[in-house]
């Protein structure tokens, strides 16, 4: 069974390659816009392709029997239609609600007449490194929303999930709700991270404009998507934690503990300036 990774040296896409060779997988095929920077490992097969040159992708797709579909919404149904016409059985998506920014994913995947299972992710743990430089600088955090309450997943739990689709069988028509093993609000979620890398941490609360100021140097024009949608819209929906990564994989998902203790090298260094 060949199996194809696109976005293979993307933040999921990378993590779902390891994730088939460590349970086994011996015919993976990673698709790639640059070889060079691609780092894969030995035994993968490396192909030239990008989601958003569906051009490039017919010669990708040939021969695969099951494909892990990273988003990209603008060209989703073009990359599907040649999914099909290349005889792929079984696609597993990163995608998302109907109505939302993934939703042109799951509407192609879903009308290209192959099989399919969508992984529904929202917040990922590695969005807490946005806090990284504050807590470098000063050990606080100034934060527009303290008391909003999600459960985010670390990506390589995404990734866990995504091989076990690929890999298995009855995942066809299954949507996954995929989050972390608890639902926080990000001052509890700071505490975390806190107590993970031996650092007490203070949260100051700040308007929403003052969050996009100081984010937009680093995110651009995605500062205030950022804070008012993927953050602010959770302030009257908040986030429940599924035990769907466990239920998948047998192993229970990332807690944010956890995580931050691995990536504590990433939130650590001299606390001495003033903010």
């Amino acid at each position: 069974m060949k199996i194809l990774v696109t976005g293979a040296t993307g933040s999921v896409g990378r993590l779902v390659v390891d994730r088939l060779l460590d349970a086994g997988a011996e015919d993976v095929r990673a698709l790639t816009n640059d070889r060079r920077r691609a780092a894969l490992p030995a035994g993968v097969e490396v192909v030239d392709g990008y989601l958003r040159r569906p051009e490039s992708l017919p010669p990708a797709f040939a021969g695969v029997d099951r494909m892990y579909l990273a988003p990209a919404p603008e060209t989703a149904a073009e990359t599907m239609r040649i999914a099909r016409a290349a005889g792929i059985r079984h696609v597993v998506d990163l995608s998302g609600e109907h109505e939302s920014w993934w939703g042109d994913v799951t509407r192609a995947v879903e009308q290209s007449g192959i099989a399919w299972t969508h992984l529904w992710a929202g917040e990922f743990l590695e969005n807490d490194l946005v806090w990284a430089e504050q807590i470098r600088r000063t050990g606080r955090v100034r934060d527009p929303f303290p008391d909003v309450v999600s459960a985010p997943i670390a990506m390589d739990d995404i990734a866990r999930v995504a091989a076990a689709c690929l890999l298995g069988d009855g995942h066809e028509g299954r949507t996954y709700e995929l989050t972390g093993p608890r639902a926080l609000s990000r001052a509890e979620r700071l505490h975390a991270v806190g107590v993970a890398i031996g650092v007490a941490i203070d949260v100051v609360p700040e308007s929403l404009d003052e969050a996009v100021a100081r984010l937009e140097p680093t995110m651009g024009d995605s500062a205030r998507w950022y804070v008012e949608e993927a953050i602010g819209s959770l302030r009257d929906a908040p986030q429940a934690a599924t035990g769907t990564v466990a239920e998948v994989t047998g192993a229970p998902a990332t807690d944010v503990v956890e995580w931050a203790a691995a990536h504590s090298a990433e939130f650590l260094a001299d606390n001495t300036e003033s903010d």
